[in-house]
């Protein structure tokens, strides 16, 4: 139900229920609305994983399904979950945006940058600042928070792990001391093959 009915028109009946809720309450009734578009993704990639031949090997090794699922479902999962929660989080500031811009979300004496917009279009003629201030704001946190979930999702996710290219591994040789090319632990067998 809360997938197919439009996020706006939620927040706007649960805003105008409440009457001007504080940031806390308002922020609350929006997790408890958007997060089944999360858990949606999120199983669709748990089950996209669930197949691959990393999880049939760890079944056939005899590991239970709590450690198939937090040792190696849950870190290839891991950047998905970071980009979509932070998407969300930026959907969530627009959301209460545009609510507090049509009077329906955060009210006086709470500070929301979607009332100030509110409050000062009318003066949009003659001081334009006091309009594209919060607007900056809004777009500047929305990009930061998107950032950031990028950063985290190549930070975390095991799948964004690069190989090292020819020239950084001439340069560690080259720091090493170690003739290019010749890597530091080369084993032969009984036969001196390496």
């Amino acid at each position: 139900l809360f997938i197919t009915v439009p996020v706006l028109v939620i927040g706007a009946v649960v805003g105008k229920i409440t009457g001007g809720v504080s940031a806390a309450v308002f922020a609350a009734s929006m997790g408890l609305l958007l997060w089944t578009s999360l858990a949606r993704l999120v199983r669709g990639e748990f089950l996209a994983l669930r197949e691959r031949e990393f999880v049939d090997a760890a079944r056939v090794a005899g590991a239970s399904s709590p450690r198939i699922i937090f040792k190696h479902i849950l870190p290839n999962a891991v950047g998905t979950i970071i980009v979509s929660t932070t998407l969300l989080m930026s959907s969530a500031i627009l959301l209460e945006t545009a609510l507090s811009f049509l009077g329906f979300g955060i009210r006086e004496p709470e500070i929301s940058l979607g009332a100030l917009i509110s409050q000062y279009q009318q003066a949009f003629s003659t001081r334009p600042w006091l309009f594209w201030w919060p607007g900056l704001f809004i777009v500047i946190i929305a990009l930061t928070i998107n950032f950031i979930g990028d950063g985290l999702r190549d930070a975390f996710d095991p799948r964004q792990k690069r190989i090292p290219s020819e020239r950084k591994m001439s340069r560690a040789d080259a720091v090493a001391g170690r003739p290019a090319g010749i890597m530091p632990m080369q084993t032969q067998d009984t036969q001196g093959r390496p």
